[in-house]
């Protein structure tokens, strides 16, 4: 169970990868206009906010990680609840205020993480 959950928080992690670099550097580029729906004009106008997101969206990826690698077990049990939380919480309230489909793409996986890391805890 544990490798389980190791995979699944890498996945998230590079989720979030990916969303920093669509939000960073992709923002008004045809595939970042499909995967947020945006029309051109409001894509050019939202630019520095979306380079803004993904960075956060980077630093939840450097935490999930961090917690990955750190040495000591208990310490990175504990990086990874905070993390994960921190994406299951930014989840929520984005698929509650921004889009619906943020409830899927990315606090479903982080939830799913967040149980297995426990389980396997």
């Amino acid at each position: 169970m544990a490798i389980v959950a190791l995979i699944l928080v890498a996945i998230v992690a590079l989720e979030h990868i990916y969303i920093l670099v669509l939000e960073m550097f992709l923002w008004t580029t045809p595939r970042g206009l499909k995967a947020f729906g945006m029309k051109p004009e409001l894509a050019a106008q939202t630019r520095v906010m979306a380079a803004n997101q993904g960075l956060y969206n980077g630093f939840l990826a450097a935490g999930l990680m961090w917690s990955l690698i750190h040495p000591d077990p208990a310490f990175a049990f504990q990086l990874k609840l905070f993390f994960l939380g921190c994406v299951l919480v930014a989840g929520l309230y984005g698929g509650a205020t921004a889009s619906r489909r943020i409830f899927v793409i990315q606090a479903l996986p982080a939830a799913v993480a967040l149980i297995a890391v426990l389980l396997a805890g």
